[in-house]
């Protein structure tokens, strides 16, 4: 029997039993349809994660007040209080070779109001270096100037909402906007940013980190970012960062240094280990199906009885019976599977208008995954019928008995 003659009957077959065959397809579609959505969701989280963090700037390392640790017991009552960053801590870390730029910031909220218009505003204070650090862009005018770190200064830089909101369709720049008891001329205007990790630079007030020290009445920093010369150099620099702090703080390790690297391979690991489980759990789905497969079919050869004893009859071999009949689980499963693949693309066309801003796509590593575990399923469920089938005796097969 050739292999045109095998393909042949097989379709015959399943022609001949159009709802064995569609009952089949459609457990097949459904177990591929939850398993290419749910891994296209589990993919595109992943890589939308590592999109934010890359974003956040090249070369990235935060440096954190307190030391993130686990001691194994109560938390000390006395003596161990986090020493706070300070302007001076970080100039010194510009000591470094491997550091390209340093951005102290000061965080804090207050309300800014103009020509009558306030609202409650996120307010940081930063340098010159924070726009190259975190890759902003400029939509008008210029950013903080370059000047001394611990220098005030009464100019800022808006977002989109502030200017929006304060400013009511009027030219911003080279205007006063009064933030708490404080006045600011702004001299830049943000392009529109999306929200990043949690920070909305839309809806943000930016200025001098001295200014912002004075403004909430405080000589502690939030945090210091640091955009590192290269990523090789970016190690070196956390043990640059490690030493100098210990010496500013009297020896103590008393800092939280995160890379950008770290954050991204933590959360790839997380997210790739939750969509492997959600995955496994939608492929049993795949194995209903495939006893599904195997249950019609057995049921197929009860029904074929005479079919199989004839083509033994004509001397058809063991091993061509059971070709034919895994020919036929593997149509079935592979037609399936199409049409999972195809009902999973309209299920992520329609997720991707109801969340426009959250990109969703189906690797083709996933399709061909797919396509390969149906198939596949199809043909290890085919195999006890198609045993069943060869093993038939051809006189009592011709008999229906």
């Amino acid at each position: 029997m050739l292999t045109a003659d095998l393909l042949k009957q097989s379709a015959l077959a399943i022609r001949s039993q159009p709802l064995r065959a569609a009952l089949i397809i459609l457990a097949m579609s459904i177990g591929v349809l939850s398993v290419s959505v749910l891994t296209a969701l589990g993919e595109s989280a992943r890589s939308y994660i590592v999109h934010e963090f890359e974003s956040l700037g090249t070369h990235l390392v935060i440096v954190l007040p307190g030391r993130s640790e686990t001691t194994g017991g109560q938390p000390p009552l006395f003596g161990e209080t986090p020493r706070d960053l300070t302007l001076d801590d970080a100039q010194a870390l510009l000591r470094s070779p491997h550091i390209g730029a340093i951005a102290p910031l000061t965080v804090g909220s207050a309300p800014a109001s103009s020509g009558g218009l306030e609202r409650e505003t996120n307010i940081f204070g930063s340098t010159h270096a924070l726009r190259r650090v975190r890759h902003l862009n400029m939509a008008e005018g210029r950013f903080l100037p370059e000047m001394e770190i611990d220098k005030t200064a009464s100019v800022c830089v808006i977002g989109q909402t502030i200017k929006a909101e304060l400013f009511a369709g009027k030219p911003a720049l080279g205007q006063w906007l009064r933030v708490s008891d404080r006045r600011f001329r702004v001299i830049g205007v943000l392009a529109s940013e999306k929200q990043s990790i949690g920070v909305d630079f839309d809806e943000m007030v930016i200025i001098p980190v001295a200014s912002a020290q004075a403004l909430f009445d405080t000589r502690s920093l939030f945090r210091i970012l640091i955009e590192t010369k290269s990523k090789a150099a970016m190690l070196r620099a956390v043990d640059d960062i490690r030493q100098i702090i210990k010496l500013r703080h009297e020896g103590e390790d008393d800092v939280t240094i995160i890379t950008q690297d770290s954050v991204i391979s933590t959360f790839d690991k997380i997210v790739t280990a939750l969509t492997l489980t959600v995955v496994s759990i939608a492929a049993i789905s795949l194995a209903v199906a495939g006893v599904l497969v195997m249950n019609v079919m057995l049921v197929s050869v009860t029904h074929r009885t005479a079919e199989i004893g004839l083509l033994k009859a004509l001397g058809a071999t063991s091993g061509q019976l059971q070709g034919l009949f895994l020919t036929e689980a593997a149509m079935l499963s592979v037609a399936g599977a199409l049409v999972g693949l195809g009902l999973g693309q309209v299920a992520l066309a329609v997720l991707q208008a109801v969340y426009p801003d959250f990109p969703i796509v189906l690797p083709l590593w996933a399709l061909a995954a797919a396509l390969a575990v149906a198939l596949l399923t199809g043909l290890v469920f085919g195999v006890l019928p198609a045993r069943r089938a060869a093993r038939l005796d051809p006189v009592a097969a011709l008999g229906k008995r």
